[in-house]
Parts: C-alpha cells; sequence; structure tokens
C-alpha cells in the first residue's frame, strides 16, 4: 500500500473511531443524565403544551432497566433509588405495555389514598387547597378560541402549580373511588384535569411501579405550535412559541 494509501485508511479509521466515541458519549448522557422528549398530547396543558421538547433528568429517581435504550434487562429493580416528591412532572413507562411513554404529575405516593370528588382532588382524606385564577385562553393553528377554567393549586407539601378544567360540567372523572397507593408506586395525574387518561383509570394506567419512572421533567428548550411542517423551514421562525423556550417545569 502507498503513503497515500496508508493516509487514507487511517483517516477514515479515525473517522470511525470519532463516530463511535461520539455515539457512546450520547449513549451513556441519555442514559445516566438527561434524555429529551416531545409532548404529543394535551393531557398536561397549561404546564406542557403539544409541541413542546424538553429534558428530563435520568438521575432523579435513581435508575432501572427503563434507563437505559429499549429496555434493556440489565438493571434488576431500581438502583440508587430517591422516592419522587408530590407535585413533580415525571416521564414513566405505561405499565400496561412497559414501552409507551406517559408524562404526567405525581400525585400520590405509597400509602396515599386519592380520590377525586366534586372535581377536587384529596389526598389522605383532605382536599387539596386549590384558588380560581385567570381563565386560560388557547388558540389553535387556525385561530380558534378555546377557554379552560384555571386553578393554582397547592399540594400539602406546598408546591404550586396549574391546572384547568373544561368549565363547570361535570365529568366522570370529577368523583372517583378511593385509590389506595400501593408499596413500590405511584399515582399520576395530567393537570388538563378533565382531558387526562391517567391513574384514575386503572385499566389503562392505574398505579405506576417506582420501576417505570424514567426521569423527572426539568426544563423546555423548544416549542413550536404545530403551523409549520418539518419541511417548510421557511415558516419555522414564525411557528416557535419563544416565550416558552429555556422555562423550568414546575
Amino acid at each position: 500500500m502507498t503513503s497515500k494509501g496508508r493516509k487514507a485508511a487511517g483517516g477514515w479509521a479515525e473517522t470511525v473511531k470519532t463516530v463511535v466515541y461520539a455515539v457512546l458519549i450520547a449513549v451513556v448522557v441519555r442514559t445516566v443524565a438527561f434524555e429529551p422528549f416531545n409532548i404529543p398530547s394535551g393531557s398536561m396543558i397549561p404546564t406542557l403544551l403539544i409541541g413542546d421538547y424538553l429534558f428530563v433528568s435520568k438521575y432523579s429517581y435513581g435508575y432501572s432497566r427503563y434507563s437505559l435504550p429499549f429496555g434493556l434487562p440489565l438493571i434488576p429493580g431500581r438502583v440508587l433509588y430517591t422516592q419522587p416528591e408530590r407535585g413533580d412532572v415525571a416521564v414513566f413507562k405505561l405499565p400496561r405495555d412497559n414501552k409507551t411513554d406517559y408524562i404526567k404529575r405525581i400525585v400520590g405516593l405509597p400509602g396515599d389514598r386519592i380520590q377525586v370528588k366534586g372535581g377536587v382532588l384529596h389526598i389522605n382524606d383532605q382536599p387539596v387547597k386549590r384558588d380560581r385564577i385567570e381563565d386560560l385562553v388557547l388558540r389553535d393553528g387556525f385561530g380558534n378560541e378555546q377557554r379552560f377554567f384555571q386553578y393554582m393549586e397547592t399540594l400539602p407539601n406546598g408546591r404550586k402549580h396549574r391546572i384547568i378544567e373544561i368549565g363547570d360540567r361535570q365529568v366522570n372523572t370529577d368523583d372517583t373511588p378511593v385509590y389506595q397507593v400501593p408499596t413500590g408506586h405511584v399515582f399520576a395525574m395530567g393537570d388538563n384535569r378533565d382531558n387526562s387518561q391517567d391513574s384514575r383509570f386503572l385499566t389503562a394506567v392505574g398505579y405506576v411501579p417506582v420501576e417505570n419512572l424514567v426521569g423527572r421533567a426539568e426544563i423546555l428548550f423548544y416549542s413550536t405550535d404545530g403551523t409549520a411542517s418539518w419541511w417548510e423551514f421557511w415558516r419555522w421562525p414564525f411557528a416557535i412559541r419563544y416565550d416558552r423556550l429555556f422555562q423550568t417545569i414546575k
């Protein structure tokens, strides 16, 4: 092989090594530190909107098989576990299939009694304080206006967050039975209380095993209102929700 050929082969080898190292670093970061997620549904409005992109901290609750790519069964149970706090917005694997990513707010911890009565969340038989604030007004990509009742909810640990309801119309999730959260599980609800499939639906979601927790939502890094398709690059600047960029998630 000529010196020119050896240089070319050496150049390709270095390129391959660089790519491999980059992939390995990306996998490690996604496994132990942060992983990006996007929001495909409105179940967490007003905290999260469709088209939001966020980083989830993988280390917040320790690690399980669901911290690994493809859910590889290399970690038994959960290691370095730290229990979530009421009010955390968490990503978890849907218990029904252990594959689908869900994002909801943790409102119940192991041993808690959870119930909704008259639309008001009760924890351990005590109503959670909530105060009516200004209505939330959203517009879709066609300019149509949607208006929701909005409340500031204060959990027993003092964590505050906003929730919305359709209005004064009663829905089937406004009055529920009592849910006793089992050991090793948490209870999760969406902030869009009348439009969220969450732990209140036992056969669809139900109690979330702590092993299924992926991480805690931390910060929004991008948000689009959906008015620009991926190929309409000239419309991207007008579709970005600039006021939501780099917001911490509470």
